[in-house]
């Protein structure tokens, strides 16, 4: 609106919308309670605009404009400004050519216009009704049968003009009968340009006349409204500074309205915060204060509890939201399938955040909110190609601005960090700014698919681990959007790529090249069908194993060697129940590695599977479960067990999975492993025997 009064090119439509500003502020006033709020809403609308104004003069000028507004400007319900309308004209014509002008400024203000396109309309009426209405009169009357004479007075709207449009009126013979002298007086109408518009459009020269007197007369009167609102564009820009401190002062005071309730019929019966079931948040204040001025800053508070959160998109009132619940004491390193809703929280923890400190409601059961000096929320990047930058050129300027801006008192939010670039380098990256953040100390969110940062020797003293959970569902891993502790690694990524429809083959194509180079997720097909004589020597095959790892840690060593007789184990059971003549027609197992603190992959949920745990004293535990998430929460949560890991492979049904779990238990010793539970396999009546591994004596 300032640029449109600048330009003088406001029209009555913005105009109004001006006054409506203007008459809101008065009527703010108006009101003995409301008027507080208005003097209260005066030092935040000076911050928002960097404007200052006191209360009176901005009131004053309110009604200046208002006033002066509603003296020249149409309102809706003037009712003195109809269109002209005549029997004999279109009431399109009248309406297209006069609405250019009509409904601006009011009437007083154009009178002499007004009786000059009145008189114009009029004279147009007159003329077609003295050079059209007898040759229409004249086809009426005709009873030709099919294929006579036509005609009829209608609207070029392209041309702005009402002519007459017929076909076969021409007598054949001339009898001097009524409407003849007419029809020798048409002649064929004219566009702009001079050229025929067509075979059947019509017009005469006094017709011609009073069409160009009607359209200059609206032409005069359209210039006059232009420059009665130009004079009042040209009056108002002395007001322009007023007009947007009273506009933000709107904005500020709709937004209060939307989070308060109140009985005043000006504001609303029920706010939209309440409506939504948002509540007020605790605000944990860092900020000294002596007689209500602030003396000193003090330390963020350590933590930020947010109980119930939900997307602030969903209306809680309906239903349709999934609540979370986050405790935030440090920086969150945050993990989770593609769709399970990493983005969501990092944008939600923000809207709650900012909405808090602002005073407002948060979408949450219940939140606790300290007073950040930032709150910094960085999302994907794109390229610039107009400032020649990558997207990752953009992200790293970016965040080289949020690292310097960073404080203790700071929450920072990164989504999917280090996207653009090389995974090796990309992943060091992410884990050198996770390490800055940790070492300032603020509140955060760092989410990230480069599940690599926890290969690295992070020097990280408090952050912590979280993910985004999934559950397997009827054959299909479907994310949940709750955030819990601990690493997912599980991407969904084929999933999301054949859910959004591309090609199986591509699909499938994928899986096999990943299970062909990422061989910690694919069946152990390196190993042969067994001879545990050669390959199996726990005891003394401990030099083979190191020149074939390098430089791999001894945990990865045990690990892999547990894998090799676990394979080898049941493999040969699975054999025997499935009645096969050799191991090689057994399906290679699918071993899944969980680290410390990662969590299971979604498909194993409500599926059996065996499990091995590597505990931290290099003893084993063996174990079948439906529920391996829950059962290695349920041994993390034991004392010096956090750091322990654990491979797992899927079978089919319960039944074989007790059986190979026993089989383990009483096995896995007499290959020269220390198990933790190997009094569980007494509990069983099979896998006691040793004719399993009858060719495989260590």
């Amino acid at each position: 609106l300032v640029k449109l009064l600048e330009l003088r090119e406001a029209n009555h439509i913005e105009f109004n919308r001006i006054k409506n500003v203007a008459e809101e502020i008065l009527q703010l006033h108006g009101n003995t309670e409301l008027c507080e709020i208005l003097k209260l809403l005066m030092d935040p609308t000076c911050v928002a605009t960097g404007l200052k104004l006191e209360s009176d003069k901005l009131v004053g000028e309110c009604e200046w404009v208002s006033s002066r507004i509603g003296e020249l400007i149409s309102q809706d319900g003037d009712v003195d400004q109809e269109f002209s309308s005549y029997s004999l004209i279109p009431n399109d014509f009248c309406e297209d050519i006069e609405s250019a002008w009509k409904g601006r400024v009011k009437r007083k203000h154009m009178e002499n216009f007004y009786e000059e396109v009145g008189e114009a309309a009029k004279a147009l009426h007159s003329a077609v009704s003295e050079d059209f209405l007898p040759i229409i009169s004249r086809i009426r009357a005709s009873t030709a049968p099919f294929g006579g004479p036509k005609g009829e007075i209608l609207y070029a709207r392209e041309h702005e003009a009402v002519w007459f449009k017929g076909k076969r009126f021409t007598p054949t013979v001339w009898a001097e009968t009524p409407g003849e002298l007419q029809i020798k007086q048409l002649r064929h109408a004219m566009d702009s340009k001079g050229k025929k518009v067509g075979d059947e459009w019509f017009t005469t020269t006094k017709v011609e006349d009073a069409l160009m007197r009607y359209h200059e007369a609206n032409d005069k009167a359209k210039a006059k409204v232009l420059e009665l609102l130009r004079g009042l564009s040209a009056e108002l820009q002395c007001k322009t500074n007023t007009l947007v401190f009273a506009s933000m002062m709107l904005i500020i005071a709709k937004a209060l309205c939307a989070h308060v309730r109140s009985s005043d019929v000006f504001l609303v019966v029920l706010s939209e915060g309440r409506r939504r079931k948002w509540v007020f948040p605790t605000l944990l204040e860092s900020r000294k204060y002596e007689n209500g001025k602030q003396v000193a800053e003090g330390p963020c508070p350590a933590r930020m509890d947010i109980v119930g959160l939900s997307p602030y998109w969903f209306d809680l009132s309906q239903g349709s939201a999934v609540r979370n619940t986050v405790s935030m004491q440090s920086l969150f390193l945050l993990t989770g399938p593609n769709g399970g809703g990493k983005s969501s929280l990092l944008r939600s923890v923000c809207a709650a955040a900012l909405l808090g400190i602002c005073g407002f409601m948060v979408p949450a059961e219940s939140a606790s909110i300290p007073h950040f000096d930032a709150i910094v929320l960085h999302m994907k990047s794109y390229d610039s190609p107009v400032d020649g930058k990558s997207s990752f050129q953009i992200e790293m300027s970016e965040i080289r601005s949020l690292l310097s801006a960073t404080t203790s008192r700071s929450l920072v939010l990164i989504d999917e960090i280090c996207r653009g670039t090389e995974t090796a380098k990309g992943t060091c990256i992410a884990g050198s700014i996770v390490e800055t953040l940790d070492a300032v100390g603020c509140l955060g969110i760092v989410s990230t698919h480069l599940h690599g940062i926890f290969e690295l020797p992070l020097q990280t003293r408090n952050t912590v681990y979280k993910s985004m959970s999934a559950e397997y569902i009827d054959g299909q891993t479907m994310p949940t959007w709750k955030l819990v502790d601990g690493i997912c690694k599980e991407s969904l990524a084929f999933e999301t790529a054949q859910r959004e429809g591309v090609p199986d083959t591509v699909v499938k194509r994928a899986e096999e090249l990943y299970h062909s180079v990422y061989v910690s997720d694919m069946p152990l097909k390196v190993i042969a069908p067994l001879d545990l004589k050669d390959d199996l020597n726990v005891n003394g095959g401990n030099e083979v194993a190191s020149r074939t790892i390098g430089m791999a840690s001894q945990k990865d060593i045990l690990k892999g060697k547990v894998q090799r007789v676990v394979s080898a184990i049941c493999k040969k059971k699975l054999m025997e129940l499935n009645k096969l003549g050799d191991t090689s027609e057994v399906t290679d197992l699918k071993f899944i590695s969980i680290g410390v603190r990662e969590q299971p992959p979604p498909s194993t949920i409500g599926v059996s599977s065996v499990y091995v745990m590597l505990r931290p004293d290099k003893r084993l535990y063996v174990g079948e479960t439906d529920d391996l998430q829950g059962r290695i929460q349920a041994h993390r949560a034991k004392d010096g067990m956090q750091s322990a890991i654990f491979i797992s492979f899927l079978v089919q049904g319960k039944s074989i999975a007790c059986q190979l779990e026993t089989l383990l238990i009483n096995q896995l010793p007499k290959q020269g492993f220390h198990l933790a539970n190997i009094a569980d396999g007494k509990h069983r009546n099979f896998g006691t025997n040793d004719t399993v591994l009858k060719a495989a004596t260590v």
